[in-house]
């Protein structure tokens, strides 16, 4: 399976479309390309780091079920891949944001919590992220006011930190070898096309 292929697997799992700044970041990253070369370089402080670390683990973790163990995305290096899409790859506006809802994150004494109250914390921003996505939506669509347009091109706004973060983790770890081979049963030499019946538990099939 190609990465464009996988690109489109981890598309549906987000419900069918990456937002427009990762789909413009996926298409800087693969054609190696920097978005940003004339402002500050994005970057994390240590505690940050170990705050998207244990974030991106929570979304995908790592399972140790007999028969059925496969890694997390800290074990595939989801976190530095992370940093290293938003520094490269997205503009401005999405650093911002990004480093925004990660200081409130930190201040809030994330490190400090435990599972129960982590998971708490991931479903707050999972409720208001999409409350804050279909309020954009509904005034971008808007017509014939002006004012309205005007705010959006002098004021352009970062996509929310917990969109970015759960896009960036899903696409970093079904686009890493360890990340594929835990989510199907790879084949690299295929033999005659047919169908068969996948057994109860048994992964897709990736060429």
């Amino acid at each position: 399976m190609n990465r464009r292929e996988v690109i489109k697997n981890v598309a549906l799992i987000l419900g069918g479309t990456f937002s427009a700044p990762t789909l413009m970041a996926m298409n800087h990253w693969e054609q190696g390309i920097k978005a940003n070369t004339s402002i500050a370089a994005f970057s994390l402080t240590e505690t940050q780091r170990k705050i998207v670390a244990e974030i991106a683990e929570l979304i995908i973790p790592q399972t140790d079920t007999p028969g059925e163990a496969s890694p997390g995305a800290k074990d595939v290096g989801v976190p530095a891949f992370i940093e290293m899409m938003l520094k490269d790859c997205y503009a401005q506006a999405e650093h911002l944001s990004f480093v925004e809802g990660l200081t409130s994150i930190e201040q809030a004494k994330f490190l400090d919590m435990n599972q129960s109250e982590r998971h708490g914390v991931l479903k707050y921003l999972e409720q208001e992220t999409k409350a804050e996505m279909k309020a954009r939506q509904m005034k971008q669509t808007k017509m014939g006011d002006n004012d309205d347009h005007e705010d959006i091109k002098k004021a352009p706004k970062g996509l929310p930190f917990w969109r970015l973060i759960k896009e960036l983790t899903l696409l970093g770890y079904f686009t890493s070898e360890a990340g594929i081979k835990a989510s199907f049963e790879y084949v690299q030499i295929p033999g005659k096309v047919e169908n068969i019946k996948l057994k109860p538990n048994q992964k897709s099939y990736a060429y």
